[in-house]
């Protein structure tokens, strides 16, 4: 939050754990009080149109001058796919939803 509050028209976009679960993006999001979005794995993402996150992001930034986006790292599938690729553990390797949005 800190960062994005110091920048003019700044989002600052975090990456939490969550490959399967949004749990823990969530209860962060909720506890910290200056998220303004929060992705989940569970919930698809909606970019465009009068409901998406764009629309969205747009309001906070002419109320605000900032925000702050809260990405749980196994969100976006549905709009970048599912990688082939595996890590060195052995799990599947997931998309990179927050440089996406950062490139809208």
């Amino acid at each position: 939050a800190v960062e994005a509050k110091s920048n003019y028209q700044g989002i600052g976009i975090v990456r939490l754990f969550g490959r399967h679960s949004g749990l823990l993006a969530a209860h962060a999001s909720l506890c910290s009080g200056d998220v303004d979005l929060c992705l989940l794995p569970e919930i698809k993402i909606e970019l465009e149109g009068e409901r998406g996150i764009c629309a969205h992001l747009e309001k906070k930034m002419r109320r605000k001058g900032h925000a702050v986006v809260v990405v749980a790292e196994g969100a976006g599938e549905e709009i970048l796919g599912a990688s082939a690729e595996v890590d060195a553990g052995g799990n599947r390797k997931l998309p990179p939803i927050g440089p996406y949005i950062c490139d809208r």
